[in-house]
């Protein structure tokens, strides 16, 4: 009986020592450097970096010396579990940036979506001024238009000016603490928390603080992000809908789609993940929001526009807290991860959502 495997292994050496033997060996060769520079440059430090988040280090000397105290997760438990002053300026922050994810996400898309849109019209005069004027914010110095900002949102500045010649006195942008909503509810006469709100809550702030809203300190900064980054990913969304075959358009007009159901069950599905994408870096630029909070507010007034990001850098370089400055960029890091996963599986394309005269024309296609 013939050695069937004997055969096989000699034929994979036969094969292996051919002109296509060393593809294996070539393309390793070819992205080496490329490894080499992603695990020095990244992995390694993102190593280092958790390394610290477990240590005590101030900063003084090598943080792999022999001295440097370890203390595990002592650094992450005192962000969650343990009541002080990390805790609670860890939520505080929590806090400021939902409320200006939950703001900037959607209002930056949208708008970057509708400008897209106006831009892409054949019949608009002007098209390349108007793309050009819509994404010259982007590429502007984000430290330029804060300090303009500024001086737009001073007490005195251009913006309460205008509220002004409305009859409409102007808040103190940079001083007021307050959140909007507990603005809103001081102009109904509710100047005070309800003993209900104050008694308790999650990770040590009352339910009161969580349920404030964002200060209007932090509502500036919003209009100032919101205007620099719809420029960026409305070219983003202009280069999807160029995309999209007119006659997909043009066939779900004879089939009697109107406009609303055009752009809802044709174009979207189409820019799908265009939109995955815009999100998605939205969402990561918003729980990454740095330099705006550090020229223009540096987390004031009341800590009322202190970020995750911004804590992490004033914890280790200011506070010279090195491990539990490292143990906030990890827990941002992770917040960043689940959330972009969440957001995939609910885009996830499902059959069921397009309308029933566009799954036909699609079976008939098949």
């Amino acid at each position: 009986m013939p050695d069937v495997s004997g055969t096989k292994r000699r034929e994979r050496r036969r094969a292996g020592s051919g002109i296509r033997g060393n593809e294996a060996v070539a393309g390793w060769l070819f992205v080496a450097p490329v490894v080499v520079i992603l695990g020095l440059f990244l992995l390694l430090p993102i190593l280092m970096a958790l390394w610290v988040s477990l240590t005590d280090w101030n900063g003084q000397g090598s943080p792999f010396r022999a001295g440097v105290p370890f203390v595990g997760v002592d650094n992450y438990t005192r962000l969650f579990a343990e009541d002080g002053l990390a805790r609670r300026d860890f939520m505080t922050a929590i806090r400021n940036n939902l409320y200006y994810v939950a703001i900037v996400v959607p209002v930056q898309t949208a708008l970057a979506l509708f400008l897209a849109l106006v831009v892409n019209r054949r019949m608009l005069k002007g098209r390349s001024f108007f793309r050009t004027a819509f994404y010259f914010p982007s590429v502007t110095s984000s430290v330029a238009i804060s300090v303009v900002f500024l001086f737009l949102f001073a007490n005195s500045g251009a913006v309460n000016g205008l509220l002004a010649l409305f009859g409409i006195d102007g808040p103190a942008w940079f001083s007021d603490a307050r959140g909007v909503l507990h603005i809103l509810l001081g102009g109904f006469g509710v100047d005070s928390a309800p003993a209900a709100l104050t008694g308790g809550g999650p990770f040590g702030l009352t339910w009161w603080d969580w349920l404030s809203g964002p200060s209007v300190a932090m509502c500036a900064i919003i209009a100032l992000v919101v205007w620099t980054t719809s420029g960026t990913f409305m070219l983003m969304f202009l280069a999807a809908l160029q995309s999209v075959p007119e006659a997909l358009e043009e066939a779900s007009t004879l089939d009697g789609a109107g406009r609303w159901q055009r752009l809802r069950y044709v174009t979207l599905p189409m820019i799908k993940p265009t939109l995955f994408l815009v999100l998605t870096l939205g969402l990561i630029g918003t729980w990454q929001v740095f330099d705006q909070i550090y020229v223009m507010s540096q987390g004031n007034p009341a800590k009322t526009t202190l970020t995750p990001a911004y804590l992490s850098y004033r914890t280790a370089f200011r506070d010279f807290e090195y491990g539990s400055g490292a143990a906030i960029s990890f827990v941002l890091f992770l917040i960043i991860i689940v959330l972009t996963l969440v957001q995939r599986r609910v885009l996830r394309e499902r059959d069921g959502d397009r309308p029933r005269w566009f799954r036909r024309r699609a079976e008939r296609r098949s």
